[in-house]
């Protein structure tokens, strides 16, 4: 399972790898509505962190690592969602990895300073997918699943 962690959008994409092939099992996003305060969409995220955990039963969670270089306060929020949706995955699945923009994108594309247009791309090709996954949110957490997928085939690991 791959997650793009955010306040307003969490992306999710779970696919199943068996070392030679992708298949794209779903996608989404959880939604917290911009009115509430933080710690009731906190609250939300980790809800429904939780709810996917136990409907998908992944081998391992993969979180894009914050990038951020202006707003702040943006930054903080971002980073206490990311924080408990980490904390809702590790209490049901402690195979938890991480992985930098520039990590995914190299992994999806080849090329670490790739465009969104192309990393979306890219996923829609390597699942045979007849479009991109919307949100880009999902999109770019189906990214992060299939860099996680392509980093353990790589280093010989078995499923983590």
């Amino acid at each position: 399972m791959g997650i793009d962690p955010g306040l307003a959008i969490v992306g999710y994409g779970v696919i199943e790898y068996d070392g030679f092939r992708m298949k794209l099992i779903d996608y989404g996003a959880i939604y917290t509505p911009a009115k509430m305060r933080v710690p009731e969409r906190l609250d939300i995220l980790f809800d429904s962190m939780g709810k996917l955990m136990e409907r998908f039963k992944p081998d391992a969670v993969a979180f894009e690592e914050l990038f951020f270089t202006n707003n702040i306060t943006t930054g903080i929020n971002v980073a206490q969602a990311r924080g408990v949706c980490m904390m809702a995955a590790f209490r049901k699945n402690q195979n938890l990895f991480e992985y930098t923009p520039l990590q995914v994108k190299q992994a999806v594309t080849g090329y670490g300073r790739a465009e969104k247009a192309q990393v979306q791309q890219m996923v829609k090709t390597i699942l045979g997918l007849s479009a991109i996954p919307k949100p880009d949110d999902a999109a770019d957490a189906v990214a992060v699943a299939i860099c996680h997928a392509q980093t353990v085939n790589y280093r010989g690991l078995n499923k983590y």
